[in-house]
């Protein structure tokens, strides 16, 4: 059982032959990374509009958007296959836009749900908001999304020529027919950059340690991934016993590149081992110190793997999308003779790759820069050049506007700026905040409560952004900043302990001299023995005095010190 190629209505045909219920899809090649983030979402909802018409049936339906692939697929007798995918075309001609707004609200809530991970996270920063950092976003385009929008994204994307067939069953049923309008293969997008050099790094939000590279595809890459994961198993968790779950994967980009990532969470505390044992496994790849027996064993589970009546059904949604990138579609027996023909040698160029390559996420308050990676861009390398506002919560912060675009100056850190031409996305609340995302993801928030941006000003920024701009709904009030000033950042801990230390001199001193003046004046007033008596004249008087108040004076500072001490 080995998968034929033929065509259906000029849409190129996967089929392999298959005793069970029958199993089809329609794959194109549009995903998230062909969107931009002003549009995300579009493709994801141009899939809901499509399947509405389905309801419920006695067979699985589905349809996914990835982020180069859309795929809509069934399983179930023939006849529910034709209906289905002939209805899947029909749809796409013919979209039911009555559907969007509830659609819209559907994968609203669909949102809420998702939950990024450390593959997202990775993403973002290598790529920015922009091609394969995309899927990292939530879907921030649907409100601008009209009926325009999705009938051109239909027709440019969803065609005969960017479509591929895929069929499992008893044969490939004579009463499809695939109507699509007529287009062009449309090339995966060429990855944008977020980073100014690699190998680099960025501190999490999390305890986690993860770490992504990009290699050129093939069978030798996928091999590294298996082998990553072992020695990372065995030095994290079997060894040290610091992490628990344990991964790295293969995923190819589309493009002749694939990405391999590797994850490792930490238990309580030893965060910091898990780093320096992670940097130590790839340290080991770097030099080639790559174990034999590894390789062996993930060579034997990959064979194991493509064992099965069931293995060659799930290749092809896969090898759908592999057609439709140019990607050559190998047989089983061809991949089992690469693998059986990999040695050791033929992973080191692999690992020398990936780590030239990296990114690095460390725990949160972890940096890497002591094992060679250099930190991610948080801050823009040219500022804008405008008319400055500050603000009113703290006078170090100030927004820039500039015919060219918008800029944040923060007293004692490098500016952060998004120029108009490279903004991603602009999000517009009713009550005038903004929110700019810049192609290398950095962010601005633009809060009239916040920075007197007069009017005019503003009406100008938005003039600029219009492209991109996306109306957001009313904020929750809790969630508009009011303009009143922050309150003061806390002290460092060495500035409360010399508080609490000089306050607490400044009273002893205080008591000091206060018994120092008691001890004065009673020497003064002392008539038992004439002969030694001190007299009572201008000079004694005013030592006593002074005295007096030193102590009082002193006391008061020591008060003082202690109750800012205790405020900061």
């Amino acid at each position: 059982m080995t998968i034929q190629r033929s065509e259906v209505d000029g849409v190129p045909a996967l089929f392999v032959e298959h005793a069970g219920p029958m199993i089809a899809g329609l794959t194109f090649r549009v995903g998230q990374a062909d969107e931009t983030l002003a549009g995300r979402g579009i493709t994801h909802l141009a899939e809901h509009l499509v399947l509405h018409g389905h309801g419920l049936t006695d067979y699985h339906y589905n349809g996914s958007t990835g982020a180069i692939v859309t795929t809509f697929h069934m399983q179930g007798g023939e006849e529910d296959i034709v209906a289905f995918l002939n209805g899947v075309c029909a749809a796409l001609q013919a979209l039911p836009l009555d559907r969007l707004e509830t659609e819209r609200q559907v994968l609203r809530a669909e949102e809420n749900g998702r939950r990024g991970g450390a593959a997202e996270a990775l993403a973002l920063w290598r790529y920015g908001a922009r091609t394969y950092g995309l899927p990292a976003y939530d879907e921030l385009g649907l409100p601008r999304i009209t009926r325009d929008d999705l009938q051109r994204w239909v027709q440019t994307w969803f065609t005969r020529q960017n479509a591929a067939l895929w069929v499992a069953g008893e044969r490939i049923p004579a009463a499809l027919k695939l109507v699509l309008p007529e287009g062009v293969r449309r090339p995966v997008p060429a990855p944008s950059s977020a980073l100014r050099g690699t190998p680099a790094y960025f501190v999490g939000e999390g305890t986690h340690v993860a770490y992504d590279g990009i290699v050129r595809r093939g069978r030798a890459a996928s091999a590294f991934a298996g082998v990553l994961e072992r020695e990372l198993y065995r030095g994290l968790r079997q060894e040290d016993g610091n992490s628990y779950n344990v991964a790295a994967s293969y995923d190819p980009r589309g493009d002749g590149q694939a990405t391999i990532a590797a994850f490792a969470d930490s238990v309580p505390d030893r965060h910091d081992a898990v780093l320096g044992g992670f940097i130590d496994v790839l340290a080991k790849m770097r030099a080639g110190r790559i174990e034999a027996a590894d390789l062996d064993a993930v060579k034997a589970q990959a064979e194991d793997a493509m064992r099965g009546p069931m293995v060659e059904v799930a290749r092809l949604p896969g090898q759908a999308a592999d057609l439709l990138v140019g990607a050559a579609l190998e047989s089983l027996d061809e991949i089992r003779a690469e693998l059986r023909a990999l040695t050791v040698a033929d992973l080191h160029p692999v690992a020398l790759e990936m780590l030239g390559t990296g990114l690095l996420q460390t725990p949160r308050g972890r940096d890497a820069e002591w094992a060679g990676f250099e930190p991610a861009p948080l801050w823009s390398e040219r500022p804008i050049e405008g008319q400055r506002f500050r603000s009113r919560q703290d006078g170090k912060i100030s927004v820039v506007v500039g015919p060219h675009g918008v800029g944040l100056d923060q007293e004692g850190r490098p500016p952060v700026a998004i120029p108009f031409d490279q903004c991603a996305v602009a999000l517009a609340f009713p009550d005038g905040g903004r929110q700019l995302i810049g192609f290398d993801s950095l962010t601005i928030r633009l809060e009239p409560t916040v920075f007197p941006v007069p009017p005019q000003v503003l009406a100008q920024v938005d003039a600029a952004l219009a492209p991109v701009t996306v109306p957001q709904p009313p904020r929750d009030p809790g969630q508009i900043p009011t303009g009143k000033p922050l309150p003061k950042a806390a002290r460092p801990a060495g500035d409360r302990t010399g508080l609490l230390v000089g306050g607490v001199i400044a009273l002893v001193l205080s008591v000091v001299a206060l018994c120092c003046s008691g001890l004065w004046s009673w020497v003064v007033a002392d008539n038992s023995d004439p002969a030694n008596d001190v007299p009572l004249d201008a000079t004694t008087l005013g030592i006593n005095i002074v005295g007096y108040a030193l102590a009082v004076g002193l006391a008061v500072v020591g008060v003082v010190l202690l109750r800012r001490r205790n405020r900061k």
